[in-house]
C-alpha cells in the first residue's frame, strides 16, 4: 500500500507539473481562430461570426492531442461593443486527460483616427480538467474490471477528481485596413489546476502579435482579367511562466479565392544540449475564400527531436460571416472607416 501511494503521488505530481508547466493549447492558424489569440479582436465583424478549429497534434503517437476551439461573436454598432463566446477542448494522454473551458468576451472599438483603431477587451472563462480514472491500469494488484473498464479498491484513488476554476484575461489591439498589432495576457489570475487537493498555479501567458497586408495587384478592379494578390506576412511572440517562450513566423500569398502560406514556429535563439537551434515546426497552410465562408487546413512538419516519430500535426478551421439585418446608412457612413484587418478582399460591413 505504501508502494502504490508512492506511485500516486509521482504520477499525479508528474501531471500537475506537465500541465501548469507546458504551455496552453496553441494553433498553427491562430488567425483563424481570433478570440482564443486576443479578445480584442470580439467584434471585428460584418455583424456576426462563427469559427470553428480542430487540431490534432502527433498523431503518431499513442493518445494524441486532440484540440477543438468553436467562437461566436457580433458586434453592436450603437455600442461600439462587440460581445463573443468562447468554448475551447482539450484532451490528450492515455489517462483520458480531458481541460474545458467557456469564455464570455468583450471588447469596445474606438476611433483614434479616421484609420486607426483601439480595440481593448476582456474575456471572463470557467474551465474544468481532470482524468478519466477508469482508463488507469497501475498494475499494483488492488484493480479490478467490470463491463470493459478498470477500477481500483486503493482509497488514494478517491483523492483524484476533477478541478473547477475561474479565468480571467484581457488584451488590446491596435489595426488599420493593413495593419494591426496586439497584446493578449491570458490567465492574469493564475488558476489553481491541482487534481489532488495541492496548490498549483497555472502562470499568466502573454501574447504579442502584429500582420501586414500587402497588395501586389496592379489596375482597376473593374478592369478585365483582374484578380486581388496580396501578402500577409505575421508573427507572434509568446511566453508563459519561466520556462516558455515561442515564436511564429508565417507569410501567405493569396489570389482571391486561395491562400498558400508557410510559417515558423521555434526559438531560434536558443540552443539545446547538442549546440542546435530549439526549432518546432515548419508549417504549410492553405485556405479557401468563399462568399461568406472561409476554409483553412494547414500541416506542421516537425523538424524537433521528435521529427521521425510525431508525424507532425493537422489543423482545419472554418469561419462564417453574416449579417441578419440591413445596416443603416446612417450607422454605415459613422462607422465606414473603422477597417477590418483581414486575410481576403469580400466586399462588405467594413470595406
Amino acid at each position: 500500500m505504501k508502494i502504490c501511494k508512492i506511485v500516486f503521488t509521482v504520477f499525479f505530481g508528474m501531471v500537475t507539473l506537465f500541465s501548469v508547466n507546458a504551455q496552453d493549447i496553441q494553433f498553427s492558424q491562430y488567425y483563424n481562430s481570433p478570440l482564443y489569440l486576443n479578445p480584442g479582436f470580439v467584434g471585428i465583424t460584418p455583424q456576426q461570426r462563427v469559427t470553428a478549429i480542430h487540431r490534432v497534434q502527433w498523431p503518431n503517437l499513442p493518445q494524441a492531442f486532440a484540440t477543438y476551439a468553436a467562437s461566436y461573436d457580433i458586434f453592436v454598432d450603437e455600442l461600439r461593443s462587440g460581445f463573443g463566446v468562447l468554448l475551447t477542448n482539450d484532451r490528450m494522454g492515455s489517462a483520458g486527460w480531458n481541460s474545458t473551458t467557456v469564455g464570455l468576451l468583450y471588447s469596445y472599438k474606438v476611433k483614434l483616427t479616421d484609420k486607426l483603431v483601439f480595440s481593448p477587451g476582456l474575456n471572463f472563462s470557467y474551465g474544468t480538467n481532470g482524468i478519466d480514472r477508469s482508463r488507469l491500469r497501475l498494475g499494483d494488484g488492488l484493480e479490478f474490471e467490470r463491463d470493459g473498464q478498470y477500477y481500483s479498491i486503493d482509497p488514494d484513488q478517491d483523492r483524484l477528481g476533477r478541478q473547477n476554476y475561474f479565468d480571467f484575461g484581457s488584451g488590446a489591439l491596435f489595426y488599420t485596413r493593413t495593419f494591426w498589432f496586439g497584446a493578449a495576457f491570458h490567465h492574469m489570475n493564475q488558476p489553481n489546476l491541482s487534481l489532488i487537493g495541492d496548490e498549483s498555479r497555472l502562470p499568466m501567458k502573454q501574447t504579442y502579435h502584429a500582420g501586414l497586408r500587402i497588395n501586389l495587384a496592379n489596375g482597376s478592379p473593374r478592369s478585365a482579367g483582374y484578380r486581388v494578390s496580396y501578402l500577409t506576412p505575421s508573427a507572434m511572440f509568446r511566453m508563459q511562466g519561466k520556462t516558455f517562450s515561442q515564436f511564429d513566423f508565417a507569410i501567405n500569398y493569396h489570389v482571391d479565392p486561395v491562400s498558400v502560406g508557410f510559417s515558423y514556429r521555434g526559438k531560434p535563439w536558443n540552443k539545446n544540449v547538442a549546440n542546435l537551434m530549439q526549432n518546432d515546426a515548419v508549417v504549410v497552410q492553405l485556405g479557401l475564400y468563399m462568399k461568406n465562408l472561409t476554409i483553412g487546413y494547414s500541416y506542421d512538419f516537425t523538424i524537433s527531436t521528435l521529427e521521425t516519430t510525431s508525424g507532425g500535426a493537422h489543423e482545419i478551421s472554418l469561419i462564417y460571416e453574416f449579417s441578419t439585418k440591413p445596416v443603416q446608412r446612417s450607422v454605415k457612413q459613422k462607422y465606414r472607416m473603422i477597417p477590418c484587418p483581414t486575410f481576403n478582399s469580400k466586399e462588405g460591413f467594413w470595406n
